[in-house]
């Protein structure tokens, strides 16, 4: 594979670091499942810690760079132009009931341009990454898009109400960034979903584009109320088609 960033490689290590903190975390959760109280406000915590630990690892190689997350907000620091955008765990509903099907999101943008993503499911040991202009990476070897053009043999990701309001074969997994981590490397073949906010998708969002995929143009300015669709090529306008009510 090319050779990654430098904040790349400090992405990696931060979400190596907190990884540990959520696996723990989670075997925990699977144990406070049969007690009557429940893990919610157990995971509230999880979150919390696991976003703090990224901001700490992520500061201490870029002191000035800014940040944008799920828990805490806008984080202006002197580079306001540099900004790291997280979600410490996308699919918090599934960590929450034991599920184990969740991620770490992190993706740099600098002058209003996505230039770095990660994507990490710590539970399966599956790390997705991405430079601008460097290609898509599944745990080091090189991923594409879908290749399919049929889209009855095509299976998208969505959320509950995108699998009601479509013709598509289509599946609700809990996981918008992991979703477009599966449709940068080809196991699923789109993805599409509304009301979504900046730091569930802007990893993915440069993963898919990097893997050869299509996003649509949602306004590069929005951080919330984002109606994201993404696919390969071959199947874009097909896809937009029978979104045409969504």
């Amino acid at each position: 594979m090319n050779s990654i960033s430098p904040n790349l490689n400090i992405m990696i290590k931060a979400c190596e670091k907190a990884s540990k903190v959520i696996i723990r975390d989670f075997r925990e959760v699977e144990n406070l499942q049969v007690a009557k109280k429940g893990p919610r406000d157990f995971v509230t915590k999880t979150d919390k810690r696991v976003e703090e630990i990224l901001i700490d690892e992520l500061s201490k190689s870029k002191k000035n760079y800014s940040f944008l997350t799920e828990e805490s907000g806008e984080i202006e620091n002197n580079d306001k132009d540099k900004k790291w955008i997280i979600d410490p765990i996308d699919g918090t509903t599934n960590f929450l009931h034991g599920i184990p099907h969740f991620s770490i999101s992190i993706a740099l943008k600098i002058d209003n341009e996505l230039k770095s993503a990660l994507i990490h499911d710590p539970i399966k040991n599956e790390m997705f990454f991405a430079d601008k202009n460097n290609g898509a990476y599944f745990n080091n070897h090189r991923i594409k898009v879908s290749k399919k053009t049929l889209l009855e043999d095509c299976l998208f990701g969505t959320n509950i109400l995108g699998i009601k309001s479509t013709e598509l074969n289509a599946r609700c997994l809990g996981s918008a960034a992991l979703d477009l981590a599966y449709v940068s490397s080809g196991r699923l073949d789109g993805f599409f979903q509304n009301n979504l906010n900046i730091w569930d998708i802007a990893a993915g969002i440069l993963i898919v584009e990097e893997a050869g995929g299509k996003i649509n143009n949602f306004g590069d300015d929005k951080i919330s109320n984002i109606n994201l669709r993404a696919s390969s090529n071959d199947i874009f306008t097909k896809m937009m088609k029978n979104l045409n009510n969504f």
